[in-house]
């Protein structure tokens, strides 16, 4: 899955609450910038803020997810890469899907990941919080590859149309490489994924000639 990345490096205990969830993978993904985080929805902190802390509050348990999983994705998924105008828009955006698959690794660490990705959506029965959940990491997987789309129709690299379309069309394709990660391969995994990739940017980037 494109969220794959995501739960490799912030394992989530499916057991915890979803706000224990937030606040948890929100503390690690500003830990990079030395700040620690408050949390709240719906609810005052009432406590003063210490130095180089920061207080986040937000009118709706959503609000709060779509804030947190934009934070993550920032920091697994960098958005430089697209706005690089030095290199063609072809090489960019597959630059840009790469990454988003290659934190769960290859083999073990795959496996792993869709281990706990089983575990989390496919295991349990799927009761609001598990849907809400889901959705969550799947909403913000979906706004950045939109977002990619996006910058590209703007420079001229894209002709304009359903950007939706295309990043659903673009997330399933990464689904499939994530799972292909995950299990047996007779040849080099990477190489025929860099090929898949490169064939998806250029239906997307070119659907006359793809």
């Amino acid at each position: 899955m494109i969220w794959n990345g995501l739960r490799r490096r912030f394992m989530i205990v499916g057991s915890v609450s979803l706000v224990r969830v937030i606040d948890a993978l929100l503390e690690r993904a500003l830990s990079v910038t030395g700040l620690s985080v408050a949390l709240s929805a719906r609810r005052p902190t009432g406590c003063p803020s210490a130095a180089r802390r920061r207080q986040f509050h937000f009118p709706t348990q959503r609000a709060l997810q779509d804030e947190v999983l934009t934070r993550l994705y920032d920091v697994v998924v960098s958005d430089e890469r697209i706005h690089d105008r030095g290199v063609p828009a072809r090489d960019r955006l597959v630059d840009c899907l790469r990454q988003v698959l290659a934190p769960a690794g290859v083999g073990a660490g795959a496996r792993q990941a869709h281990r706990t990705i089983h575990e989390q959506f496919i295991a349990p029965e799927p009761t609001e919080q598990v849907r809400e959940a889901y959705f969550a990491l799947e909403r913000e997987g979906r706004r950045r590859v939109e977002y990619w789309l996006t910058v590209l129709t703007q420079e001229g690299a894209l002709a304009p149309g359903d950007t939706s379309r295309r990043a659903k069309f673009l997330l399933t394709v990464l689904n499939g490489l994530a799972l292909e990660r995950a299990l047996p391969s007779e040849g080099s995994i990477l190489q025929s994924e860099n090929d898949t990739l490169y064939m998806a940017v250029d239906a997307v980037l070119n659907p006359a000639t793809s």
